[in-house]
């Protein structure tokens, strides 16, 4: 999971986006035909870019086959001007990419460049477990959308063959990100040219992952073997948030950092959480109605091709949006701080909503459906009474992981 970590204000990042769409984008090939035709009830729509990763979705021979497929896209927020990313990593035989996320100013996307050998994949499909220590080569890359130009930075002075979870420090001086060390995923930092990268795991020897900083960057927090910790930026002062569960996932920090939000229960039975900055104060907001909190994105589901679909905060943190069973379907939900909930989509039976995110400026919601047969991605008033979709992929893909 990618944390994006941004200190300008939100009406900031929108008119920087805009401005990038429709001035510097231009100069990577940006105009494309509208794709999709857009609903006359809306007086006002977003123009900020979203990204994104499509791919099939209806290859035999297991989530290998699709994975190949996957391709790091950018869409305009009202369904215009689709483009695929850095094309020329997916130039060698079995890559592909995965969009992961943006900058601060909104000047660069971080794209994930994948490859892995199919003799690894179909042992891994045999056994039905990964194999991480070999056949994987995964690295984060910073694209320059005003020319093009595609950075490696977690192949500089190498740490591991797989490298994902990157976000920008709230001081500028650098980003976190999480390599996987011995086949053991752990939280690192690293200056802005991809140097100086070092363990700030607190000397766990535990699986880490969902690592994010506080908004200051004095904090940090990620789940190691599914229990939540917290410390000092440079790993000291590590302290375990106390559940009393066995499964806790994904925390992610309030806007204004006085907040830390995850998922807390069981594995597959588990709903919105949060604790206080210093780990104290543990409330279940909502309870997700028997929702597995996976979204499954494959027509032959294969070991472990589920998807986590985990809760975000609104803009300004005082809700938060989820996914929760409904009767037959997957519904999108709100709820505040004090447990109010607020269903906000509603669904033919079977229907699945997936990956809510709030933009910048609190105006709108983005998230997955596949209420039209194929999983798109679709953006929504806040409130969730107008949406349209913004992805117009094929049957047999899917739009999956958006990102304002």
């Amino acid at each position: 999971m990618l944390s994006r970590i941004d200190t300008a204000s939100p009406s900031d990042r929108v008119s920087r986006r805009e401005w990038l769409r429709v001035g510097a984008l231009s100069a990577v090939g940006l105009s494309l035909p509208v794709l999709i035709s857009q609903p006359a009830f809306a007086a006002e729509k977003p123009t900020q870019l979203i990204g994104y990763t499509e791919g099939r979705n209806d290859l035999e021979g297991g989530q290998f086959a699709n994975w190949v497929t996957n391709r790091a896209c950018v869409v305009g927020a009202d369904g215009k001007g689709r483009k695929i990313l850095a094309e020329e990593l997916t130039k060698k035989e079995h890559a592909w990419t995965q969009f992961a996320g943006w900058s601060p100013d909104g000047k660069q996307a971080v794209v994930l460049s994948l490859w892995e050998s199919p003799e690894n994949a179909a042992w891994e499909r045999k056994h039905k477990t990964f194999r991480m220590t070999e056949g994987w080569l995964a690295d984060t890359c910073l694209l320059e959308l005003a020319n093009g130009k595609v950075t490696n930075l977690t192949a500089v002075d190498r740490v591991s063959i797989y490298n994902t979870g990157l976000f920008y420090l709230p001081d500028g001086k650098g980003f976190g990100f999480t390599p996987l060390i011995k086949a053991i995923s752990k939280p690192y930092l690293m200056d802005l040219d991809g140097k100086n990268k070092r363990d700030v795991s607190g000397q766990g020897g535990g699986f880490a992952y969902g690592y994010s900083a506080s908004p200051d960057g004095k904090r940090i927090s990620y789940h190691e073997n599914y229990q939540i910790y917290i410390s000092n930026a440079d790993g000291s002062d590590k302290r375990k948030v106390e559940t009393k569960n066995p499964f806790n996932f994904a925390p992610k920090w309030s806007p204004d950092g006085e907040w830390l939000l995850f998922v807390s229960g069981e594995h597959y039975n588990c709903h919105p959480h949060t604790v206080k900055k210093d780990g104290t104060g543990l409330k279940k907001l909502a309870d997700r109605g028997g929702y597995r909190g996976v979204v499954e994105r494959l027509k032959h589901p294969d070991f472990h091709s589920e998807s986590s679909d985990v809760p975000v905060w609104s803009a300004d943190g005082r809700q938060v949006f989820y996914t929760a069973k409904v009767g037959d379907s997957v519904e999108g939900m709100q709820v505040d701080l004090d447990g109010k909930v607020t269903q906000l989509t509603k669904s033919k039976p079977g229907t699945r909503h997936y990956h809510p995110a709030a933009s910048p400026d609190g105006k709108w919601l983005l998230f997955g459906s596949d209420r039209s047969g194929t999983m798109q991605l679709y953006v929504a008033t806040i409130d969730g009474k107008e949406s349209w979709p913004i992805t117009s992929v094929p049957a047999g893909s899917c739009a999956m992981h958006g990102h304002w």
